[in-house]
């Protein structure tokens, strides 16, 4: 198989800036980056075609060593599909934007600002507030009313019925769940 070395190349080239591009804060470069990135996967998908050869249909005495692969070419369908749809997102998402903030860059969030100026010192208290003897709990829910979830029985809620099925599978029956003494 003989592939161009100008196609690997460029197709190098797209990868490289689309990826650069994709890496800035502005959305309209990242679309830009994104359809580069769409166009170098096509091509490397053309790539991988290799030597042309006849379609791929039902041909009398036709040698099947002749066809082309369709593969690829269904691939790369594909391909320009998700870029056209992921493209038109991002252009809903970059007229959004400007329609609220009259610009298309993406600003730091206040809180993810704090937090990445959150020193050193903080983390180790934080380390610091698990002790030896605190080292075997395996949750951060320390007593009852701190837990997430809270367990009801019927002493809690009055229409809560105890005997309520549950769906565990099959258990089988022992005497002392039936109150009927073992029978069925």
């Amino acid at each position: 198989m003989n592939v161009s070395l100008v196609l690997i190349i460029i197709m190098a080239v797209l990868f490289a800036c689309g990826v650069y591009a994709m890496l800035e804060r502005s959305l309209t470069r990242v679309l830009i980056g994104f359809l580069l990135l769409g166009n170098a996967a096509n091509l490397l998908l053309l790539i991988m075609i290799g030597a042309p050869g006849d379609a791929p249909f039902f041909q009398e005495g036709a040698d099947a060593e002749t066809f082309s692969d369709p593969l690829p070419q269904a691939l790369t369908l594909t391909a320009i599909v998700i870029t056209f749809a992921v493209s038109a997102f991002l252009l809903a998402l970059i007229y959004r934007s400007w329609q609220l903030g009259q610009a298309d860059t993406v600003e730091d969030d206040v809180v993810d600002v704090a937090v990445r100026r959150r020193s050193a010192e903080a983390d180790e208290e934080m380390d610091e507030e698990i002790t030896e003897e605190d080292d075997d709990a395996t949750t951060d829910f320390v007593d009852v009313a701190s837990l997430p979830i809270t367990v009801l029985g019927s002493r809690d809620v009055p229409g809560l019925r105890e005997d309520a099925p549950v769906d565990r599978g099959y258990l089988p029956r022992t005497d002392d769940d039936d109150p009927d003494g073992g029978t069925r």
